[in-house]
């Protein structure tokens, strides 16, 4: 730092150009006793010794200087200004940081020119500003000067005060400031700062973030007080809002109400009036350190300094879930954190574009379902319960009025669409009405808004009547169970208990559903789509119910899958594809939209592929000549790919246990999507077996130990991928008396592979795919678990023609399991019958 010359009683002191040394001139004149020989002396002694800094000065004088080393300290020692260099850089910078914690920058002078490979030197300008310069003279740096308070008093200094905020004062004129750095901050509010604009000259102090953590420079967000219509801080990625703390409501900004969680620390001071709109903070005990941060990643933050753990502690942040990002679900909807769906339409609105709001883009918002009629008797209030107001820029502001007033006033102004009381205290009055599109609405846990939302009055009425219904029905009932005789009782008894039993099934479905966070269709949409089921719109029959083609309102194509009512098995099943399917994403996997439940009735809803499942092609002698040799090639080595996936890939390790050629659909373009994962059953290991008492499958592929013990493994599905592989190169399906697993041992031991290749495709094969691709089939669907390859390789050895492989070993299998003269009792489904069946659950390990 620069020096200070120490003061001597009846002297003046100059400072010479080098900065170490002091002059003093005697005013001799002015002594009226003359001064001994050895004061003389020794003042001479004096004048040529060198000045060093206290080490806990908090002013700098004119002619001084603060160097790399040398430091400023506020009083209590709680802030220190001086040179720092982030990591990874050399790049110098003057700041200001917390003295507990060094590494905490929150302010720095020159962010946007640093001192490159120089030191720096500050002190105060003599026009009245804070000037940096590098070690060459040049300036890199300064505050903003003040030429009117330059008078014949003016006398300059620079203090840090214990709130971290840097004032250059003139001492001449009662301290009055010059400059400070709380008007300039960067990445943190700190407290006794002033977020916001000055409404008079329009000076405004806003954050921006650093460019990166090694960079101050300002970076692309801004965190800045939007002063037009009901006042919100809005945190700016560019020009695009990120993230809004809703409108001040007299207690918190209404999507912080973490606020009011540690108001007991802080004095929060919200100023709204003709002068200014701000927002700042005190901490009420001078040990609290705290800030409020704008990191690099764009994420707001309000941390507290733990002494005893020696950190900042996280009180609140945001954005930090989805429903925090600026209109997320589109006008007119809200967002829900955690829920299945996270966006929904008001009452009386829905979705605007129903195509992307299936597809879970929100973006496009909700519109009015019935439009008002502007009346005060044909229009009500919905009222939204605890949420983050909306977007506030464009709303009227009505002061010193009574909630019951607004309400009157919106009723009657057609263009108003909702109001809000803009103070929940109970002390103040006014309101807020929004005439425009009401944008970025979210539930907010333990939110004390209300949002009053105008609807048709027909809007208001369904609860109402439900209500009604369900007390009518309530009294009736209790009328009838008195008239009715002891043997009417008894059964309504039984009734009772069997749609309580149901009831509470459906309720641990639903339990389940949720955890899928996956959309739930209702019976009239879905009824709508296939033409109340119709048996023209049938595309399919398995063991568990029938499957429809149907198309949404909004012209998707879907497919139904309506599971059998009876099946107790059915509604396993159910659950488990839910839970399974909706957490898979793979390009071979079909894509599962959402589900239906009403009442006993449980339907999977999928995307609907054009070219419905292999087996309606490779088994029919016309349709299986439209697969060409290489499109059979790409069929295999998807379903090994989606096979894969499920075994090694996904965060879930599954066994399909029923993979065959009806289970396998083919979008427009021929691409695979392995489908149905009703008897998925999840494990523990790759190499864990597991085993059942009843044996679920598709004849002709199930592997031996599976039909034989009950046992399964990933090396079951390789088993059934082997048949299927077969299948597609030969065309033929392998059951009944046509046993292809038996064929395609003996014509490999004769080698004589090519009589097992479908003739559609004979002009166009080639030799050396099809012999490895055989070869890789054949090591499948070898009878011993451990011989088989793993997914993992099968995909390695289908994708690569230069590989070696291992001989496969022929087995019973080829004589026995092909036929099925293992005794087990099959169904005209070809599903092997079940009685008892336990579905592992899908929580993720």
């Amino acid at each position: 730092m620069g020096r200070q010359c120490p003061p001597v009683i009846a002297l003046s002191s100059t400072f010479d150009s080098t900065n170490t040394h002091c002059f003093y001139l005697i005013k001799l004149e002015t002594m009226k006793t003359k001064l001994p020989k050895q004061f003389i002396i020794a003042l001479f002694i004096l004048a040529y010794l060198p000045v060093t800094w206290s080490t806990n000065i908090n002013t700098l004088f004119p002619n001084q200087n603060i160097t790399e080393g040398q430091s400023l300290i506020s009083s209590n020692g709680i802030f220190e200004l001086g040179f720092f260099r982030p990591d990874s850089t050399t790049d110098s910078f003057l700041g200001i940081w917390f003295r507990v914690s060094s590494d905490t920058i929150v302010w720095v002078a020159n962010r946007d020119n640093p001192l490159k490979n120089t030191s720096g030197i500050l002190n105060i300008h003599n026009n009245g500003s804070l000037a940096l310069y590098d070690s060459s003279g040049r300036m890199v740096w300064s505050s903003s000067s003040n030429a009117t308070s330059i008078t014949n008093d003016f006398s300059p200094f620079l203090q840090l005060n214990d709130l971290g905020n840097l004032i250059l004062k003139n001492q001449g004129s009662n301290n009055t400031i010059i400059w400070q750095s709380f008007d300039y901050p960067t990445n943190s509010l700190l407290a006794g700062m002033k977020l916001g604009k000055n409404l008079k000259t329009g000076f405004e102090t806003v954050l921006s973030s650093w460019k990166s953590s090694s960079d101050p420079a300002e970076g692309k967000y801004k965190y800045k007080m939007d002063t037009e219509g009901a006042p919100e801080i809005i945190l700016w990625d560019r020009d695009q809002i990120r993230f809004r703390t809703g409108m001040w409501n007299g207690l918190y900004f209404s999507e912080t109400t973490q606020m009011l969680s540690y108001r007991d620390m802080f004095t929060f001071l919200f100023v709204w009036n003709q002068d200014e709109v701000s927002y700042g903070f005190e901490a009420k005990s001078s040990s609290t350190l705290s800030r409020v941060y704008l990191n690099e990643a764009g994420i707001m933050q309000r941390l507290v300094w733990d002494q005893d753990q020696q950190t900042w502690n996280e009180f609140w942040a945001g954005p930090k879930d989805e429903c925090d990002y600026y209109a997320k679900c589109g006008a007119f909807s809200i967002c829900q954190p955690n829920s299945v769906t996270a966006c929904n339409c008001i009452r009386g609105f829905e979705p605007e574009t129903p195509t992307e709001w299936y597809m879970r883009d929100y973006s496009g918002g909700c519109k009015r379902r019935t439009p008002l009629g502007c009346t005060a008797n044909s229009d009500g209030f919905y009222v939204l319960k605890g949420v983050k107001l909306p977007d506030s820029h464009n709303a009227t502001v009505a002061a010193n009025i009574s909630v019951e007033e607004c309400r009157i006033r919106c009723l009657k102004n057609c263009s108003c669409l909702a109001y809000a009381p803009s103070n929940i205290t109970g002390k103040g009055s006014g309101c807020v009405m929004w005439n425009i599109s009401l944008v970025d609405i979210k539930h907010v846990n333990g939110g004390l808004d209300n949002l009053h939302v105008k609807v048709f009055k027909s809007e208001l009425g369904t609860t109402n009547k439900k209500r009604l219904a369900i007390i009518a029905g309530t009294i009736s009932s209790a009328v009838f169970v008195l008239l009715i005789c002891f043997v009417g009782c008894l059964l309504w008894r039984k009734k009772k208990n069997s749609k309580q039993a149901t009831k509470e099934k459906t309720l641990e479905e639903n339990d389940s559903i949720k955890d899928a966070d996956l959309p739930v269709f209702d019976m009239d949409t879905i009824a709508q789509a296939t033409d109340n089921f119709s048996i023209t719109n049938v595309v399919g029959q398995g063991g568990f119910g029938i499957v429809y083609k149907g198309k949404l309102p909004y012209g998707q194509e879907i497919a139904v899958k309506r599971l059998s009512g009876n099946s107790s098995q059915g509604l396993k099943e159910f659950v488990n594809e839910v839970t399974l399917i909706a957490k898979l994403q793979h390009r071979n996997l079909v894509r599962l939209l959402g589900c239906c439940i009403h009442d006993n009735e449980r339907m999977l809803i999928y995307e609907f592929l054009t070219n419905k499942s292999l087996n309606f092609f490779i088994f029919d002698a016309e349709k299986r000549t439209t697969l060409s040799w290489r499109t059979r090639l790409d069929i295999v080595t998807g379903i090994a790919r989606g096979l894969l996936y499920l075994h090694h890939d996904s965060r879930f390790n599954i066994i399909h246990r029923d993979l065959k050629a009806a289970n396998v659909l083919l979008d427009e373009d021929m691409n695979p999507k392995i489908s149905d994962f009703g008897t998925a059953r999840l494990f523990e290991r790759e190499h864990a077996v597991l085993c059942t008492e009843t044996v679920i499958g598709t004849r002709g592929y199930m592997s031996p130990e599976y039909v034989q013990e009950g046992k399964f493994s990933v090396k079951s599905d390789v088993y059934s991928f082997g048949v299927l592989l077969l299948e597609i190169m030969s065309g033929q399906r392998n059951q009944g008396n046509q046993n292809l697993v038996t064929d395609a041992w003996k014509l490999w031991e004769e080698q004589s592979i090519l009589k097992l290749l479908d003739e559609a495709v004979e002009s166009t094969v080639v030799a050396s795919e099809l012999s490895r691709f055989i070869h890789v089939g054949l090591l499948c669907v070898q009878e011993c678990p451990d011989d088989r390859p793993s997914m993992s390789s099968v995909f390695m050895m289908l994708s690569s023609d230069n590989l070696v492989l291992p001989t496969p070993r022929k087995s019973s299998a080829s004589r026995s399991i092909g036929g099925f003269t293992a005794d087990h009792h099959f169904y005209d489904s070809d599903i092997i019958s079940v009685d008892q069946l336990t579905i592992t659950g899908t929580e993720g390990r």
